[in-house]
């Protein structure tokens, strides 16, 4: 039966792309991953080498202009459709594209990066605030461990082999897998398993039995015996046969091993040889030495490096023999001798030496070997007195022998000895040295005669003098010394002369000493070249501890130059250094009778007094410096100090009173208001600086005291006033920026101070004083980012300011300070502000001697630091002992320092005006907080 199929279904099931020709690029079943494939016909026809592109001379890449292709192709998806605008799209895309639609797209994206520059501080800012929130909170591991990495330059070659292995980590299971571990089957099993018995015997089929020797039978052309070979038989005759051996190295007896052991072991190490070369090269070492004995058997030195080589192999034996061979073969050797007794022992080199005498009896050695092998002294006498007879004129035999004599047998041997070695200066001076006065003066007059071109006879000549009493003579004998050498053609080497008088010095001859000085301290001096060469010479003397050589060479100095002021200022800091109190006063007071005009000298000499608690001469030298220098400014504060430091006030007004009339002076001025201040009459003060303001006006420190008078009586804002006036007159003082700023911080007033900061920086640039005091501001407000900007900034500027680099080791973070302080000490290796911040690292890191140290070096190398004393003194207080405190204390007074931030707020407070240095170092030490 037909069915009939309507025509509309038929095109409903027909597909529209049937028929059609398919798009380019089409490749059937994409979408399930295949893939397709091009022909030539695809490419199109190949282009020759020479055959040049037209698109050649291309514009250049930018914005191109779209084909037809794509301009037609429109984005209709429906993620680029929006409800008011349509389709995604340039309404005008479709257009060209020309040079004001290139103009318009510049304009716009000029437009685009100035805004986003305006953004780019803000989000540079937020960035890095975030990213240094992330560092703190989850540091990196080279942060965290950069403190132990650069300890690790302190480790020594032997703890870096001490670190052990890195070990296995793996637990038991993964180290042993149980897939790996194999137990061998035994061959019983295996027997068992196949159905047969075990046998302990050889296969003579297998081959294996050939190797082993035994009566079997061998069949010719066959390697393999044909009988059969018991493995456990072989090891029953190898047990007896150690049992056999061990038998025979036993008592039959008691059965106890006559093997000694201790022995046994002694054989053993006595086997190892010492030499740890190789053997071949010890074989050749023989072989060449054998042949030069063979070949010159009278040349001692192969005997010896052939003993010697036995002797470094271990065979002691050999070696004795060789020597005692080569002894026969150079009877006349002395060093063959002598090996021979070394490598012999003791009663055995005895004979050695013995027939070593009688072959050479004129060998000194061989003589003081035969003593050195005596144990007994009167042995050791006999042997010397014997060499004596045959070599009278040995130096070191009669030494040898004096040294082991009494005193009086010692005299009358050197008097023998002299007679045999009229020439050895080392025989008279001895002799000198045990005889008496008169007897000693004779003997060193024959050495004389005997050895005219000596100059230590003379010195010590000169010893003898002074030893005795005789001291005008010593002076003679050195001038005589001196033109006898030189008579004599010996020439004067000066230095060698003045290192005779530093040896006489420490022999106690002081005047002996002094006498070489003044006699060759002018020697082969250029007479421009004076001054500076005996300033030189007592210098080092001073170094090396010689100090009367170094008084010496003053004293001849100034008796040359006693007009001076730098020879005696030296000579002065010398006496007060390493001198007594009567010592420095007498130099003083020569040197203000040759130099009165000089007010140093006048000062130091009213100073002495005054330290040494004798006021009223103190007073007469200042009186008679008034009458050499009556305008001087020094003088006349001297002079109040004295009284003020005294408690007489009203002579120190007085004297300011004279002083300001007779010697007007701003400094005059200040030390008026300054006394009025510390004894509270504040009004007074600020009048005479009302007045000192008015004459000096250019004088910073007026300002600076009004400004703080009036700060203490909370006139604020007249105090403003000060400190502005005294800006515009004074804008290169540095102090009075920092009091300026300082008062309006108090104020509250952040912004003036931060401006009053940034002018004073305008005026003084380069000053790491006021980068410092702008940077604590801002730590002070809380400001801790703008700190580190400016911090920045003025590191920048002032790159070897140790004051900002101090202040830079504490304000990085913890795990970084150690980092800074190295890059610190490089910039700065010597400024005592960065060694101190050093000091305080070390010690918050509680590692105490190295803090100490460190705090020793600080005081070193600046003296005058205050604030190092005190955070040594702080720190010796909460971990030292009294002793370390009372040295420090002691040490701080010596130096006197003056300056110091902490130190002169200190020292410059009205009610702290009369208080000692120590005084001061404890009030500062206990206002210091610890640093942490």
């Amino acid at each position: 039966m037909a069915v009939n199929i309507p025509s509309i279904s038929l095109n409903q099931r027909k597909k529209s792309f049937i028929g059609v020709q398919s798009p380019l690029g089409y490749v059937a079943g994409v979408g399930r991953g295949a893939t397709g494939f091009t022909t030539r016909s695809d490419i199109g026809p190949a282009r020759e080498t020479n055959d040049v592109p037209d698109d050649r001379h291309a514009p250049p890449v930018g914005k191109r202009k779209k084909t037809d292709e794509e301009e037609e192709e429109e984005d209709l998806n429906d993620s680029n459709y929006d409800e008011f605008s349509g389709y995604g799209g340039s309404l005008f895309n479709k257009d060209p594209y020309d040079k004001d639609d290139e103009e318009a797209d510049a304009i716009y994206e000029a437009i685009d990066n100035r805004q986003d520059e305006k953004r780019k501080d803000r989000r540079e800012k937020r960035s890095k605030a975030e990213l240094e929130q992330y560092r703190q909170e989850r540091p990196k591991i080279q942060q965290q461990f950069s403190d132990l990495k650069r300890q690790l330059q302190e480790v020594s070659e032997d703890e870096w082999k001490t670190i052990p292995d890195v070990g296995d980590a793996r637990n038991r299971r993964q180290r042993n897998p149980m897939a790996e571990k194999m137990t061998p089957i035994p061959d019983s099993v295996l027997a068992r398993s196949m159905g047969g018995t075990f046998s302990t015997t050889l296969d003579p089929k297998s081959g294996l039995a050939s190797a082993i020797p035994g009566n079997l039978s061998a069949v010719p052309g066959n390697l393999t015996p044909s009988g059969e070979l018991d493995l456990r038989r072989i090891g029953e005759a190898r047990n007896t046969l150690m049992d056999i051996k061990l038998t025979q190295v036993s008592d039959s007896v008691t059965g106890q091993t006559v093997v000694d052991p201790k022995g046994y072991l002694t054989d053993l190490q006595s086997m190892i040889p010492q030499y740890g070369g190789d053997i071949n090269d010890i074989k050749k070492a023989r072989l060449l030495l054998k042949s030069i004995r063979d070949t010159n058997p009278h040349h001692p030195s192969g005997w010896i490096a052939s003993a010697r080589l036995e002797e470094v192999t271990g065979k002691i034996q050999a070696a004795r023999n060789l020597i005692m061979q080569g002894c026969e073969a150079c009877p006349k050797s002395e060093d063959l001798w002598l090996e021979a007794a070394r490598l012999q022992p003791p009663d055995v080199a005895k004979g050695v030496i013995a027939t070593a005498v009688r072959s050479l009896p004129t060998s000194v050695r061989i003589w003081v070997r035969a003593a050195e092998l005596e144990a007994d002294v009167k042995a050791k006498r006999k042997v010397f007195r014997k060499a004596l007879e045959n070599i009278p004129n040995s130096v070191r035999l009669w030494k040898e022998a004096v040294e082991l004599e009494e005193i009086k047998d010692a005299r009358i041997m050197l008097s023998r000895a002299v007679e045999c070695c009229p020439n050895s200066v080392e025989l008279w001076l001895a002799l000198a040295r045990l005889e008496t006065y008169e007897n000693a003066r004779k003997v060193l007059n024959k050495a004389r005669e005997n050895i005219p071109t000596d100059s230590s006879i003379w010195i010590t000549a000169a010893k003898l003098e002074e030893a005795n009493g005789n001291e005008k003579m010593v002076m003679k004998i050195i001038e005589r010394a001196i033109q006898s050498l030189k008579s004599s053609g010996v020439e004067i080497n000066r230095n060698l002369w003045i290192e005779a008088a530093m040896e006489a010095e420490r022999a106690k001859s002081v005047l002996t000493c002094q006498a070489i000085i003044r006699a060759v301290i002018g020697y082969d001096v250029e007479e421009e070249d004076r001054m500076e060469t005996w300033l030189q010479d007592a210098e080092s003397c001073t170094n090396d501890g010689a100090f009367e050589c170094a008084r010496a060479v003053y004293a001849h100095a100034l008796s040359i130059f006693p007009n001076k002021k730098a020879i005696w200022l030296r000579a002065a800091y010398f006496e007060k250094d390493h001198g007594t109190q009567e010592s420095l006063d007498a130099l003083l007071r020569k040197a203000v009778q040759f130099c009165p005009k000089e007010e140093v000298l006048w000062l130091m000499g009213a100073k002495s007094k005054w330290m040494a608690g004798d006021v009223p001469a103190a007073r007469s030298i200042l009186s008679l410096a008034f009458q050499a220098n009556p305008n001087s400014e020094e003088i006349w504060l001297a002079a109040v100090k004295l009284e003020s430091e005294n408690s007489e006030y009203e002579r120190a007004r007085r004297l300011l009173a004279k002083a300001r009339s007779s010697a007007p002076t701003p400094r005059v001025v200040m030390k008026s208001a300054k006394l009025e201040w510390s004894l509270g009459e504040l009004k007074t003060a600020l009048s005479f600086l009302e007045e000192g303001i008015h004459k000096y006006p250019s004088f910073p420190k007026l300002y600076m005291m009004k400004g703080q008078i009036e700060t203490v009586l909370e006139q604020y804002l007249v105090a403003r006033e000060t400190y502005n006036q005294g800006t515009k007159k004074n804008p290169h003082s540095v102090p009075l920026w920092i009091l300026f700023s300082r008062l309006e911080e108090r104020l509250g007033s952040l912004i003036k101070a931060r401006c009053v900061l940034e002018k004073g920086r305008l005026k003084n640039p380069q000053s790491p004083d006021l980068w410092l005091e702008a940077v604590r501001i801002e730590n002070r407000s809380g400001n801790k980012d703008m700190a580190t900007k400016l911090m920045s900034k003025a590191m920048q500027e002032c790159p070897t300011a140790g004051v900002l680099w101090a202040e830079n080791i504490f304000m990085a973070p913890r795990p970084q300070r150690k980092t800074a302080s190295v890059d610190a000490i490089k910039k700065c290796e010597h400024d005592p502000h960065v060694l101190l911040a050093v000091s305080k690292l070390v010690w918050t890191e509680r590692k105490l001697d190295r803090a100490r140290d460190w705090f020793l070096k600080t005081v070193k190398i600046d003296p005058d630091f205050g604030d190092a004393w005190a955070y040594f003194f702080k720190f010796e207080l909460a971990h030292g002992t009294e002793t370390q405190q009372d040295e420090v204390k002691k040490r701080c007074t010596a130096a006197e320092p003056h300056h110091g931030e902490m130190w002169q707020q200190v020292a410059k407070r009205p009610e702290y005006w009369r208080k000692k240095i120590g005084e001061i170092l404890e009030i500062v030490a206990k206002e210091l907080p610890i640093p942490t």
